[in-house]
């Protein structure tokens, strides 16, 4: 049997900042549970999914694996990240005691259909699409969003990972984590502009500098899984274009 984990409790900075108990709690019992469990019913292959989060907050750019533990988190969510290294290490020694093939894989920001719209505990993108989509059926004159915008981030589209993980679970067995990305960022600012463009939005878009910026970039070093041969395939602006359609004729009502 395989054992995907991908179960976690997840939010974007304010609910990260906000709860950071309940993000280390929950997470760390989800991991431990299923974890242990996997090894006492002697599954075949377990892996755990992680998050870019688990790398220090000025870390070198890109990321790459073995820059973990190497300096500070970024604080804003630094429980969630704490709970997601002690799950990769969890199946690091689970190896190591009980010759358990577990592996990890640590993918960039996610995105795609079927995506959390709550703008209390979604991440960036998901959010953008959100206010820009309200922005233009309210007519609203501008949009104002938290930051700078001078952050960068790198977005990985959800099928694109779903291949990404099936490659691992078939092709690498190492007791390392390896990243899972494209290895190419843009702007919070440029990821705005062209989430506006998609949906449509005219108005003037505001940064509230006040407000928390997070991380100020994270991109991760993705040669180690590209030389094992597998690459992303779908371009960052199909993906939102996708996404965005299926906002608008799946999500319930209550975002529309």
């Amino acid at each position: 049997e395989y054992v995907f984990l991908a179960a976690a409790k997840v939010g974007g900075i304010k609910a990260n900042d906000d709860y950071p108990a309940g993000f280390f709690y929950i997470n760390s019992m989800i991991q431990n549970n299923v974890i242990h469990q996997a090894y006492k019913q002697g599954v075949k292959k377990l892996l755990f999914l992680g998050s870019s989060c688990i790398y220090p907050r000025n870390c070198k750019q890109p990321i790459k694996e073995e820059y973990l533990l190497t300096g500070p988190l970024e604080k804003t969510n630094e429980a969630y990240a704490m709970a997601k290294i002690s799950g990769l290490k969890m199946c690091q020694y689970y190896r190591r005691q009980y010759g358990c093939n577990f592996i990890s894989a640590m993918p960039t920001n996610l995105y795609g259909p079927n995506d959390n719209y709550d703008l209390e505990t979604s991440h960036v993108l998901p959010a953008f699409i959100l206010r820009f989509h309200e922005a233009k059926v309210n007519n609203a004159p501008f949009v104002e969003l938290w930051g700078t915008g001078t952050p960068r981030r790198e977005f990985l589209y959800v099928d694109d990972l779903a291949e990404a993980l099936l490659f691992l679970m078939e092709n690498y067995d190492g007791e390392e984590h390896i990243n899972v990305g494209v290895g190419e960022d843009l702007t919070i600012k440029e990821l705005a502009y062209l989430v506006a463009k998609v949906i449509g939005y005219e108005g003037e878009i505001r940064w509230d500098a006040t407000k928390p910026d997070g991380t100020l970039q994270k991109l991760l070093d993705v040669s180690k899984i590209k030389n094992l041969g597998w690459r992303h395939q779908t371009s960052f602006l199909n993906g939102l274009k996708e996404t965005y359609s299926h906002f608008l004729n799946s999500t319930p009502r209550q975002y529309l």
